[in-house]
C-alpha cells in the first residue's frame, strides 16, 4: 500500500468520525444508533502498553497489540497484559499433599458459638502452604499466544520499534479490529475478528512480506501460572504436552496440562503451511500469494464440528454486533451542551462493548474480565452486581441471565458452607472459581454483601418477565438465599433486635482488623431488609403465605448507626474509617429506600463523605455508587459531578478501560457501575421524580435522548 493511499484512509476515518459527531439531534426523533456507536470507534496511531484492544463474545476474548495480534507481548507486560482466555479454560496444579479447605478453618466466636471461617488461621506471614494452594487453584488459563513473526531483510527478528506508520481501528458496529502498519518498508494489513457464539478467532493478513517468506503467524502454548496476575507460565515447557495432527491447511492440537485438557483446531482457508517448529510452537506460512487467513477454534472437548472460514466468522460477527447495537437500549448525548457530555457518551459506548465481550458469559466474570488475570483469574461474587445489573437496565437481560444458572449449579457447595457454620440455606462464596469453593482469606470470607445479590438479580428478571415461569425458575435460589440471611441475623436477647455480625467485614473492607467485633454495617442492614422483604413478595406471588421468621427479622433489624448527624460505616468502633469504599451511601442509592434509612440523614451523610473522604483510596465503582445516591436524594448536579470526580481510579483510557493502578490496569466493575448509574439517571427509578432524565440536572445543558432503558428498583 502506498503512503498516499494510507493518508487517504486516515482522512476518510477522521471524516467519518467528525461527520457522525456533527449530526444534529432532536428530542422527537429516533436515535441514529450507527452514528452514535461509530463516532466512538477506537482509532490508535501508536503503540501504548496500556491500551491494547480486544475482540470477544462474553465466553471468549483475545487481546491484541498494535499489530492486531500478540506480536510483542513483552511491550505490554508492565501495562495491560495480552491474553487469550475463555470462561471454561482453567488449570490446577497437582495436589499431592491433599490440601483441603478444612486445613485453613479458624473458629470465630459468635455469641458464644464457634463458627469456622476459612481465614487461614494465625499464619505469621502470607498464606500457609494449604492456603496458598487453595487460593491459587484452580487458576484461569491463557490458552495460547497468537502473534506475527516478522523478519527483517538482514534476517533478524523485528521489534516493536520497527513497526511504523501504525493506524489501528476497532469498528464497534462490526466487531472487526483492523491494524495497518509498515515493517521494513512494506505495508501490512491485519484483520482480527472473534466469532459471536464460538471460541473462534479469525485472522486475515495482507502483505508482500508473506510471499517473501518474512511474515508468518505463530501460535505458542504455555503452562498454567499460579501468579496473582499472570495467566501463562512460559518457563516450564516440560510440564505440559502439545499433541498434534497436522494436515494440509488444517491441524488439531490436544493440550495436556496435568489433569486438565483442552483442544485447538487450526484452519487456513488460504492453504497456509502449518508446521510444529518446537515442543509447543506452531508456525503458519503462506507459500503462495500475499494474503494469509488463519482461523483458531478453542474447545474444552474434542469436537467434530467444522471450523468456519474467515469470511463466515466476519459476516456472523458483523450481524451479531449490528443487532447488539440496534436492539437493547441507547443513550445519545449529542444535544447536550455541558462540556463533559461527549466524554460521558464515549465512556458509556465503550463500556457497553467491554461488558459484552468480558462479562456476558455463562459464569460471573473476574474483575479484569477475559483480558488478563487478577486474583488468579477467580471471580468475586460481590462484584457480580457491578458486572451484570446494567444488562437488565439496558434491556439486555439475557446477557445477565447467562450467568445466573451458575448459582444453581453450586447450590450444594453453598449449602455445605452454611451447614458447616451452623446456618440454614445457602451461603455464597466471595472469591471463587467454577466449582464454587471459597478461597481462603483474612478478609473475603467475612464479607456478606454478596449474599442478597441473587435475590436482586432474580427480581430484575421478574420485572422484565412478570410470569410464573420466572418465579419458578429462580425460587430455589431466592428462598435458600433468604433462609441463610434470616438465620445469619442473630437475635440479641437483651435488645430484642437482630444483629448482623460479628465475624463480619462490610463492603468497606478497611474494617478487617475489627472483624471479631464489627456489627451492623449501614449498607448491609438496608440490603438485608430489602432482600428479605423482596423474598416475601416472591412467596406471595407464588400464592404462598409470608414466612413468619423472615417477618420477625425484618421487623427487628436495627436502623443504621448515626453519629454527629450522619450514618457511620458500622455500628461499633471505629464507626467510620474515611478510606476505601464509602459504602454507607449505597444504602440509599444502590438500593431503593427502606424504612431503615432516612433520606435527609443520607443527604447529610453524602455531603460529609464528600468533605472527608480519602479519594485516592477509592475504587472504580465508588463513583457511580455516589452518583446513584446523589440522584435519589435529589441532587442531580452532584450525581454528574460524582461520575467525573477527580480521583486516580476514575480514569478511562483510550480503549475504555477503567484504570486503577499498574497492578490492576483494567477494572470492569467501574465500567459496569457507570452503565448502571447512567441508566438510572436517565430512565429513573421506582417512585422517583416524574421529569425526564431525573438523575441529570434540569439546567438546559443535559438534553438527553434515550431509548429502551428500564427503571431501576
Amino acid at each position: 500500500m502506498k503512503p498516499t493511499t494510507r493518508h487517504c484512509i486516515i482522512l476518510i476515518l477522521i471524516c467519518i468520525v467528525l461527520a457522525s459527531s456533527s449530526i444534529a439531534a432532536s428530542s422527537d426523533r429516533k436515535i441514529d444508533r450507527y452514528a452514535l456507536v461509530t463516532r466512538h470507534n477506537i482509532i490508535l496511531t501508536k503503540a501504548d502498553p496500556l491500551t491494547p484492544l480486544s475482540v470477544g463474545n462474553g465466553e471468549f476474548a483475545f487481546t491484541a497489540d498494535i499489530t492486531g495480534l500478540q506480536t510483542f507481548p513483552e511491550f505490554h507486560d508492565k501495562g495491560m497484559p495480552l491474553g487469550t482466555q475463555s470462561q471454561w479454560a482453567w488449570h490446577s496444579l497437582p495436589n499431592p499433599e491433599g490440601y483441603k479447605l478444612s486445613d485453613v478453618l479458624e473458629p470465630y466466636d459468635v455469641a458464644g458459638r464457634a463458627v469456622p471461617y476459612a481465614s487461614n488461621g494465625n499464619y505469621p506471614r502470607g498464606y500457609s502452604p494449604s492456603g496458598t494452594w487453595l487460593r491459587s487453584n484452580p487458576h484461569r488459563l491463557d490458552m495460547g499466544r497468537i502473534g506475527l513473526r516478522l523478519t527483517k531483510s538482514n534476517g533478524s527478528l523485528g521489534q516493536i520499534d520497527d513497526v511504523t506508520k501504525t493506524i489501528q481501528m476497532l469498528d464497534l458496529w462490526t466487531g472487526q479490529l483492523s491494524s495497518r502498519f509498515d515493517f521494513d518498508g512494506y505495508p501490512v494489513l491485519v484483520r482480527t475478528i472473534c466469532h459471536p457464539s464460538h471460541d473462534i478467532l479469525a485472522v486475515r493478513i495482507e502483505s508482500s512480506l508473506i510471499t517473501l517468506g518474512r511474515l508468518s503467524v505463530q501460535l505458542v502454548f504455555p503452562y498454567g501460572s499460579t501468579d496473582w496476575r499472570e495467566s501463562a507460565d512460559w518457563s516450564s515447557p516440560d510440564r505440559h504436552q502439545t499433541q498434534s495432527q497436522i494436515g494440509s491447511g488444517n491441524a488439531e492440537f490436544t493440550r495436556v496440562l496435568d489433569s486438565d485438557r483442552y483442544y485447538v483446531k487450526l484452519l487456513s482457508p488460504t492453504k497456509g503451511q502449518i508446521e510444529l517448529i518446537s515442543q509447543h510452537e506452531v508456525e503458519i506460512k503462506q507459500p503462495k500469494g500475499q494474503a494469509l487467513e488463519v482461523v483458531f477454534a478453542f474447545s474444552p472437548k474434542m469436537t467434530s464440528d467444522p471450523t468456519p472460514d474467515f469470511e463466515k466468522v466476519r459476516t456472523d460477527a458483523e450481524s451479531y454486533w449490528r443487532d447488539f447495537w440496534s436492539k437493547g437500549a441507547a443513550i445519545d448525548f449529542s444535544d447536550c451542551t455541558d462540556t463533559r457530555a461527549p466524554e460521558l457518551e464515549r465512556r458509556v459506548v465503550l463500556s457497553q462493548y467491554l461488558m459484552a465481550i468480558n462479562c456476558a458469559g455463562s459464569r460471573p466474570p473476574q474483575e479484569t474480565g477475559l483480558v488478563c488475570n487478577s486474583w488468579h483469574g477467580k471471580f468475586h461474587l460481590e462484584m457480580h452486581w457491578w458486572h451484570g445489573v446494567h444488562f437488565a437496565l439496558w434491556d439486555r437481560l439475557e446477557l445477565l441471565e447467562r450467568s445466573l444458572a451458575w448459582y444453581e449449579s453450586i447450590l450444594p457447595a453453598a449449602r455445605a458452607t452454611a451447614q458447616m457454620q451452623g446456618y440454614k440455606g445457602v451461603r455464597w462464596p466471595k472469591m471463587t472459581s467454577p466449582d464454587g469453593r471459597e478461597s481462603p482469606s483474612s478478609v473475603g470470607v467475612f464479607l456478606i454483601w454478596q449474599q442478597p445479590h441473587p435475590i436482586y438479580y432474580a427480581e430484575l428478571c421478574y420485572r422484565t418477565h412478570k410470569n410464573r415461569q420466572t418465579l419458578e425458575q429462580y425460587r430455589e435460589v431466592v428462598f435458600e438465599t433468604t433462609e441463610f440471611m434470616a438465620s445469619y441475623a442473630r437475635l440479641d436477647q437483651e435488645t430484642q433486635r437482630y444483629d448482623l455480625g460479628p465475624a463480619l467485614i462490610p463492603a468497606q473492607e478497611s474494617y478487617g482488623q475489627t472483624r471479631r467485633t464489627n456489627l451492623n454495617p449501614t449498607f448491609e442492614l438496608a440490603y438485608w431488609h430489602w432482600a428479605l422483604e423482596t423474598a416475601q413478595q416472591w412467596r406471595q406471588r407464588l400464592g404462598m403465605e409470608r414466612e413468619p421468621k423472615w417477618d420477625d427479622v425484618i421487623s427487628k433489624l436495627p436502623k443504621p448507626h448515626i453519629r454527629d448527624g450522619v450514618y457511620t460505616g458500622i455500628e461499633t468502633e471505629p464507626f467510620t474509617i474515611y478510606r476505601d469504599h464509602p459504602s454507607m451511601v449505597a444504602a440509599y442509592g444502590v438500593l431503593p429506600r427502606t424504612p431503615l434509612v432516612d433520606p435527609d440523614i443520607m443527604k447529610q451523610t453524602y455531603d460529609h463523605v464528600l468533605e472527608r473522604w480519602d479519594w485516592p483510596s477509592t475504587w472504580g465503582w465508588d463513583y457511580p455508587m455516589l452518583a446513584m445516591t446523589a440522584a435519589r436524594i435529589r441532587e442531580p448536579e452532584k450525581a454528574v459531578d460524582a461520575l467525573f470526580l477527580e480521583s486516580p481510579k476514575n480514569r478511562y483510557l483510550a480503549n475504555g478501560h477503567n484504570y486503577q493502578s499498574s497492578r490492576l490496569p483494567l477494572y470492569l466493575p467501574g465500567n459496569g457501575g457507570l452503565l448502571t448509574a447512567v441508566a438510572m439517571m436517565a430512565a429513573g427509578w421506582d417512585n422517583g421524580p416524574a421529569r425526564p432524565a431525573p438523575g441529570f440536572p434540569d439546567n438546559g445543558k443535559w438534553n438527553i435522548r434515550w431509548e429502551g432503558l428500564r427503571k431501576m428498583p
